[in-house]
């Protein structure tokens, strides 16, 4: 059997069918129309043979139609030609009528079907796990969702229905040809297994190559999301052209395997031509002879060559069907490994409610890894107090934001154990748990909507009064204020229209409107003047009254006043105390701050045109 109906293929039509449940109404609604546009196929060569028989010859009607026909009309060959123009124009009219309804059912049906299974990856991609998507990459999630979806679309819409359509076609021409002369019936009957046989030869090889067509397109989508998003680091270092080489590089070997599987697409094609002809040769040659014995007429003759006409078309669109569902099942497969993938992070069944965490946070014995191989943290315990302040230290990749991300569950723990308020993270609802969490980070993400609609982010819901003081308590308002359109202005994207200081203080409005019982610090004024720093150190300040507060930092100053200073370093917490404490030490933290306080005074100095001592 061909390689359509293997046991693996079979699973991936019946989750196409099963996606597509929601539409299966519409679905029978064109199976209905597209049945009954059958018989009217069927009735377009019988004007042309009752005009040859019965107008021109003195041939009696077929039986079927003597049944319908007044018998007063079958005697003249004006009521029979008045008749077949009948019959033509019936024909046409109820075709183009269904034509039409048709093809707006099949528009809406496919538009549906499409957008409801981009919204369920949508929403699966959204569960993903931060793992997930650092491995297999944005850019390829983006086009599993809007490239590799519409199979659903292409598989129902442009194979499965057209290829019963063409079924039922075949088998009532079929029937009637038979009818007609079995011998020409029979030799066109023969086709059918010899085009199978195609089929089975090359839809294996274009199954493969639009496998590694949608690999290089994503390739290519990547650079272009990649070049975009960094253009300001492309332009500043000139390598618009660089850039540009490697997109033609990627998009030329997706066009060099789009042209490969195109070729074999061709030669598939020219191969079922070539069988097709070679039959239609036949049955021309038998059925002359045959209306040279006398075995049929000259109408049936030709009632038989349209049909063979008919026929040839919906085999040569079935067999091709058949491989270019090859691209869609491509698709499908990629789409649906997207869904299959499952999040590292689950919600149990009978996960625990929490409305407003009191904010204490115990680490223990808390080891984790990305990759299964190098451990980025491992022993790690701490406790935390409801309201006080930890300072998180160490050099780049010693594990401080992998704290943050397993604390708001990015990820779960390989080993120990994070509880909030006594209770693992894990027996928590993973909404409620991220609603105990406000953020700002150094670089503050924001959305290229309104300000208003970026500050709300945190509370969808929030009335405009209560946008506007969180703005005030964050010492924005002012600057908002001040803008054409005030909350109305549109940021641009990533909020690229905003200076750094513009940007921090609408984070921080947002984690004031977030009012959540935590507050997590990536030191969001790392990248800022000393103005616009106390500034927004004086928002911050007053954020965190009354929050347990993490502070990511960078700048040891930050820290001074935090309750407890969390020193990490290859992923194992060396160090803990406060400033004060950590200082007499004499251990890693000082050599951190002395470190930190010989490096920036060079800089000072520089800065104030002095030479360094």
């Amino acid at each position: 059997m061909p390689n359509f109906f293997a046991s693996r293929d079979i699973t991936l039509y019946r989750r196409l069918i099963l996606q597509a449940r929601r539409c299966w109404p519409h679905l029978s609604m064109i199976g209905l129309l597209t049945f009954v546009y059958t018989p009217l196929k069927l009735m377009v060569p019988v004007p042309l043979a009752i005009a040859v028989d019965s107008v021109i010859g003195d041939k009696q009607l077929p039986g079927w139609l003597q049944q319908v026909t007044p018998q007063s009309w079958q005697g003249s060959t004006g009521s029979m030609l008045w008749l077949a123009l009948g019959i033509l124009i019936f024909v046409g009219l109820a075709s183009a009528t269904l034509n039409i309804t048709l093809y707006l059912l099949k528009c809406y049906t496919s538009q549906r079907m499409i957008l409801d299974f981009r919204a369920l990856l949508f929403g699966h991609a959204q569960r993903l796990s931060l793992q997930y998507h650092d491995k297999s990459g944005s850019t390829d999630t983006t086009y599993r969702i809007q490239y590799d979806a519409p199979a659903v679309r292409q598989f129902t819409m442009d194979g499965v229905i057209p290829f019963i359509s063409n079924m039922l076609m075949l088998c009532g021409m079929f029937s009637v040809m038979f009818a007609i002369d079995w011998q020409l019936a029979l030799i066109s009957l023969v086709l059918c297994p010899a085009l199978l046989i195609l089929v089975k030869r090359w839809s294996p090889i274009l199954r493969a190559g639009w496998r590694d067509v949608a690999e290089r397109e994503s390739s290519a989508m990547s650079v272009i999301q990649e070049t975009i998003g960094a253009l300001r680091v492309v332009k500043a270092f000139g390598q618009e052209k660089r850039e540009h080489d490697r997109f033609v590089h990627e998009a030329t070997g997706s066009m060099r395997r789009i042209i490969r599987v195109s070729l074999s697409q061709c030669l598939f094609e020219l191969s079922t031509t070539l069988v097709l002809l070679a039959g239609s040769g036949a049955i021309l040659f038998l059925g002359v002879r045959n209306v040279q014995r006398g075995v049929i007429s000259v109408g049936e003759l030709l009632l038989v060559w349209t049909y063979l006409a008919q026929i040839n078309a919906p085999l040569q669109m079935v067999s091709s069907q058949l491989t270019t569902m090859q691209k869609s099942l491509t698709s499908a497969e990629r789409s649906f490994a997207l869904l299959d993938a499952t999040p590292d992070v689950d919600e149990k069944p009978n996960a625990l409610s929490i409305d407003k965490a009191k904010g204490a946070v115990v680490f223990e014995d808390v080891g984790f890894n990305y990759d299964k191989v190098k451990h980025v943290l491992s022993g790690v315990s701490f406790s935390v107090e409801p309201g006080q302040m930890i300072g998180l230290v160490g050099h780049t990749g010693a594990g401080k934001s992998t704290i943050v991300n397993l604390l708001i569950r990015h990820y779960d723990p390989a080993q120990g154990r994070i509880l909030l308020d006594g209770i693992d993270l894990r027996d928590y609802k993973l909404a409620d748990l991220r609603n105990q969490y406000s953020l700002v980070l150094q670089d503050s993400v924001l959305f290229a909507t309104s300000i208003r609609e970026n500050i709300s982010y945190a509370r969808p819901d929030a009335t405009d009064e209560q946008v506007i003081a969180a703005a005030k308590a964050a010492n924005a308002h002012q600057f908002i204020s001040q803008l054409p359109k005030g909350y109305d202005s549109i940021v641009g994207e990533r909020g690229q229209t905003l200076s750094g200081g513009e940007r921090q203080r609408i984070a921080i409005a947002r984690a004031f409107l977030r009012d959540s019982p935590i507050l997590i610090l990536d030191e969001p004024t790392s990248a800022l003047d000393s103005k616009t720093e106390a500034d927004i150190l004086s928002a911050i300040r007053e954020l965190m009254k009354g929050r347990t507060t993490f502070v990511i930092a960078h700048r040891l100053s930050t820290i001074r006043a935090a309750d407890n200073i969390i020193v990490l370093e290859n992923g194992r917490l060396i160090e803990q105390g406060n400033h004060q404490s950590l200082m007499q030490e004499r251990g890693r933290y000082r050599h951190f701050v002395e470190q930190q306080d010989l490096q920036s005074k060079p800089t000072r100095e520089a800065l104030a045109g002095q030479e360094p001592v």
